[in-house]
């Protein structure tokens, strides 16, 4: 049943049809969400959608056409209040040097897990309504080394910082998150067991997260009781790392 928190708001969230993503998408629609699932594995997107009560459209974030018509599509139900960036190639992605990566890969890698926040954000903010909120995705990643991967959160945190400035003439508030290692399936199949049990091992909080753990500051970014706050990220990492 919702609370009313989100009753009326149109939300898009971009790679919810697994992973945190998800877990995003069924915490807005429980607080009364209208969200809209944007997704390549449309399988598990649809089904997402219609668990939650709402819609699906495929989508391929790298793709300026396609981010345009996920932007209409929102749009249908009305003003969009929120996008949540979260669409990123993660799960099964190659592990390699910054040096030795295949160029072509590194570039489809940095057209979504970058460049394609960006792409969704210019076709999704003249259909958003003011006050609006935008949240990245980002990863503890961009403070440590973890090559390509790690390069590309980077620049999100730094697109998050760009684009608050950017669109708060437009009262849209631009914010990030940024999980720290989080028990999923891309995480499973794209990091070793022993790494994952390495960094656990050095957290405050020794625990895996859950997806579920970032679900609150998501609500609490997009929700008015966070109007005067734009390009920040927030770690929600169980204190794997400390900025001063």
């Amino acid at each position: 049943m919702s609370s009313g928190r989100f009753d009326g708001k149109n939300i898009i969230v971009t790679g919810a049809a697994g992973g945190i993503g998800e877990a995003y998408a069924r915490g807005l629609a429980e607080e009364g969400a209208a969200v809209v699932i944007a997704d390549l594995n449309d399988e598990a997107g649809e089904k997402v959608a219609a668990d939650i009560g709402g819609r699906y459209i495929h989508t391929d974030v790298s793709d300026p056409e396609s981010a345009l018509a996920l932007a209409e599509f929102a749009a249908e139900a009305g003003p969009v209040h929120g996008l949540v960036n979260n669409a990123a190639i993660y799960g099964g992605m190659k592990l390699d040097f910054l040096i030795t990566v295949p160029w072509d890969y590194y570039k489809k890698f940095m057209s979504v897990n970058l460049d394609g926040a960006l792409n969704v954000t210019r076709a999704v903010y003249p259909k958003m309504t003011e006050g609006g909120a935008i949240i990245n995705q980002s990863s503890t990643a961009a403070y440590m080394y973890s090559g390509f991967y790690g390069l590309a959160k980077a620049g999100i945190n730094n697109l998050t910082f760009q684009l608050a400035t950017e669109l708060g003439g437009n009262k849209i508030r631009v914010n990030a998150i940024a999980p720290g290692p989080t028990d999923t399936e891309a995480t499973r199949t794209s990091t070793p067991e022993e790494i994952v049990k390495d960094m656990v091992s050095k957290l405050p909080i020794k625990r895996f997260g859950k997806a579920e753990d970032h679900v609150g500051m998501l609500k609490f970014l997009l929700s008015d009781e966070a109007s005067w706050i734009t390009g920040q990220i927030f770690n929600v990492d169980g204190g794997q790392v400390y900025r001063a």
